[in-house]
């Protein structure tokens, strides 16, 4: 959560000093170009458009999420084709879908639980729809056990069985609960320890988490449909709508 305010504050900073610099720019045109009235130097440029700020400090959360809604979509635009290549095995829905939802959770994260049953609601409702799950482990190390597990199941081809139970079956996520859960959706205990310690399941997660930090990702659950990015459990009807903008804007391109 602190990388998230250093994130935000970093760009308020970002913007106030492009502010600044922009009217400065504004001033030194208009005093070249011979208006009278204007201001002609730095600090006086700088007073007005912090006095700006200071009156209309609304500007600057909305400024900032522009700004973050611009780089999510350089972002995205750089890494779609790994983000929406989903590991053999880890999806759900329609898996011709002309939409795409990509998941990021970690199994340790009570809003993933909640953010997954409207998941499968959309899913169940959108018959179009495709969603690519990728394991995001970044509250534990059994987060990470549990993602390895779940990668190693659809290996086995039986992701959705073990992905559906962890998030349906209550209990606070470590190894014990995990391997409880393969064995309880019949998948081989024995193949799932092995895989605990496989490098290229490892591997797959690394890509995960790059991506995430690539997306500015800051935790679970976040989505990413079309070119929205969205974090936290923000309900069904709002990723619905995102899926929905996702498909017109699919229609005009």
């Amino acid at each position: 959560m602190a990388s998230f305010w250093n994130r935000r504050l970093s760009m308020a900073a970002t913007l106030g000093l492009g502010l600044a610099a922009a009217g400065v720019g504004a001033g030194t045109a208009m005093a070249a170009g011979g208006q009278a009235g204007q201001p002609a130097n730095r600090a006086e440029i700088e007073a007005i458009v912090r006095d700006y700020i200071l009156s209309h400090p609304e500007i600057i959360p909305e400024a900032v999420a522009r700004l973050e809604q611009a780089e999510g979509r350089k972002a995205l635009a750089a890494n779609r084709q790994a983000l929406e290549t989903p590991f053999p095995g880890a999806v759900a829905g329609n898996p011709q879908g002309d939409v795409k939802l990509v998941v990021f959770f970690d199994y340790a994260c009570p809003y993933c639980r909640q953010g997954h049953a409207d998941v499968q609601k959309l899913v169940r409702d959108d018959p179009k729809l495709m969603v690519i799950y990728r394991d995001f482990p970044v509250l534990s190390p059994a987060s990470t056990e549990a993602a390895m597990a779940s990668l190693s199941a659809a290996t086995q081809g039986g992701y959705g069985k073990f992905h559906n139970a962890m998030f349906d079956s209550p209990g606070r996520v470590s190894l014990v609960r995990t391997m409880g859960i393969v064995k309880g959706v019949g998948l081989s205990e024995d193949r799932i320890t092995a895989d605990l310690k496989n490098p290229t399941l490892r591997a797959e997660l690394d890509r995960n988490l790059a991506l995430g930090r690539a997306l500015g990702l800051t935790g679970t659950p976040s989505y990413v449909v079309g070119d929205r990015i969205m974090s936290g459990a923000v309900g069904y009807d709002q990723l619905k709508a995102a899926v929905a903008t996702a498909r017109a804007d699919k229609a005009k391109a």
